[in-house]
């Protein structure tokens, strides 16, 4: 495995899992935050293991191919945190707090997704299954999906039946959940 590459990913997954002690308001990790963070440890793991040789990917393709196809994910993953980081003019509450909502952010990197912070978080898990194709890694991009899906929906339902909800409502016509919306005015989850 690549050791720079490898590096990038574990780079990535490190600043994803410091995202709740230097960019979120301090709160409690109590179990629904732990399986968040599951599938994040878990792509960690598979890659550390990889890397010392420990666990063997499958790799379908010459290694090169798959390294030259991952790197672009982790890059976008990294910037896209970074934009949506300084996006923002407060810290946010960890997303099982139920904080009511100072405010209704649709600029910056939240402007083309709703959820910025977990489109980044879904490029690096996929970056890594691309870059260490293995069970582990599959399952951590599929069970990630699945809880950051779940976590949105429950965000967005909060949201709109918050003091934003007409803004709110109007913002989730523009924007799509994950991927920016390519023909505005559909109702769409993704």
């Amino acid at each position: 495995m690549n050791p720079g590459i490898t590096f990038l990913f574990l780079l990535n997954l490190a600043c994803i899992g410091l995202l709740p002690r230097i960019f979120f308001k301090k709160g409690s990790f109590h179990w629904l935050w732990w399986i968040t963070a599951g599938p994040f440890l878990l792509c960690s793991l598979v890659l550390i293991g990889s890397f010392f040789r420990f666990l063997m990917p499958m790799r379908p393709l010459e290694s090169w191919i798959t390294d030259l196809l991952s790197v672009p994910f982790g890059l976008a993953s990294i910037a896209l945190i970074s934009f949506t980081s300084g996006t923002h003019r407060t810290r946010l509450a960890l997303w099982h707090q139920k904080d009511a909502p100072e405010s209704i952010v649709t600029y910056g990197a939240y402007r083309y997704v709703r959820h910025p912070f977990y489109t980044a978080f879904l490029l690096a898990l996929f970056g890594g299954l691309v870059f260490c194709p293995h069970a582990g890694t599959l399952f951590a991009f599929v069970s990630g999906f699945l809880i950051l899906n779940f976590t949105a929906a429950r965000e967005e339902k909060f949201l709109s039946e918050s003091q934003f909800s007409r803004e709110y409502r109007e913002y989730l016509e523009r924007t799509g959940r994950f991927l920016p919306r390519l023909l505005p005015g559909r109702t769409s989850n993704k």
